[in-house]
């Protein structure tokens, strides 16, 4: 039941044409089904955009390439733009063909649609090349939402110099997405030289005794810099969403810092 439905209801009720007995059955089934639509498999969160800033996104992982395609599509259909994550390769060839679809392969996404305009500045920094799919999922994610993002690739603590020669960059960063694996050092550093917002992201880059990116995760969780978030390892997406949320805070206080001003 859409907004103009539910005030015919009302006005009935209102105006004595329908009790309120009878309308109670048309306003429950309405609260049941609003928000959601129901494809069989997937229950799609329609309002999560009005809610939250931002539309649902599809965590590819699990679901088949014909689900994908309906989901997606239905996205799309909603909202004129759609993101998927974790897409297998029979997924991203399905969408390919469905739609108009930019797959990443190396981040594993799909994006349709449109993308806004962007704006501000996420800077996502790497410790090394191996890192890369991770990174490369924050940016995507990031950039869907509206952020500015440039990568900055392998500048891990095996070689301090290197990130200490973009210091001077990622300070200009409103937040910076900092990717490791191995010990899971990089952000600590970061923490040390920058006053942003630092998401970390352990990865499960490593030998043996890195524990599929557990020994990074710690470091991380134990870092000494002040200021240094974490999430969960290998979530690319979950540090670009947050990095992106943070990022449109800073980019409308700006703006409306200029109209008070103007």
């Amino acid at each position: 039941m859409d907004r103009r439905a539910l005030e015919g209801l009302l006005r009935s009720i209102q105006d004595g044409n329908l009790s309120a007995k009878e309308g109670v059955d048309p306003v429950l089934e309405a609260l049941g089904t609003a928000g959601q639509l129901d494809l069989g498999h997937s229950r799609l969160d329609t309002d999560r955009e009005e809610r939250c800033g931002h539309a649902e996104v599809v965590y590819g992982e699990g679901k088949s390439p014909e689900e994908l395609v309906e989901i997606c599509g239905a996205l799309m259909e909603a909202h004129g733009r759609f993101l998927a994550t974790r897409v297998q390769p029979a997924g991203r060839v399905a969408l390919a063909r469905a739609m108009d679809v930019d797959v990443d392969d190396r981040a594993g996404t799909a994006v349709g649609g449109t993308l806004p305009e962007a704006a501000g500045d996420v800077a996502i920094i790497s410790a090394g090349t191996s890192d890369g799919a991770v990174a490369r999922e924050a940016a995507v994610t990031a950039r869907f939402l509206g952020a500015a993002v440039e990568q900055i690739p392998d500048v891990g603590v095996a070689g301090i110099h290197r990130i200490l020669s973009v210091a001077p960059r990622i300070r200009e960063a409103n937040v910076i997405v900092v990717v490791a694996g191995m010990e899971g050092a990089l952000p600590s550093v970061v923490g040390g030289l920058v006053d942003r917002p630092v998401i970390a992201v352990p990865t499960s880059v490593g030998y043996g005794a890195s524990l599929g990116g557990v020994a990074a995760l710690l470091g991380m969780l134990n870092s000494c810099a002040s200021g240094v978030t974490v999430v969960n390892i290998d979530n690319g997406f979950g540090a670009g969403f947050a990095a992106a949320q943070i990022n449109r805070q800073i980019v409308r206080a700006a703006q409306s810092g200029r109209s008070r001003t103007s």
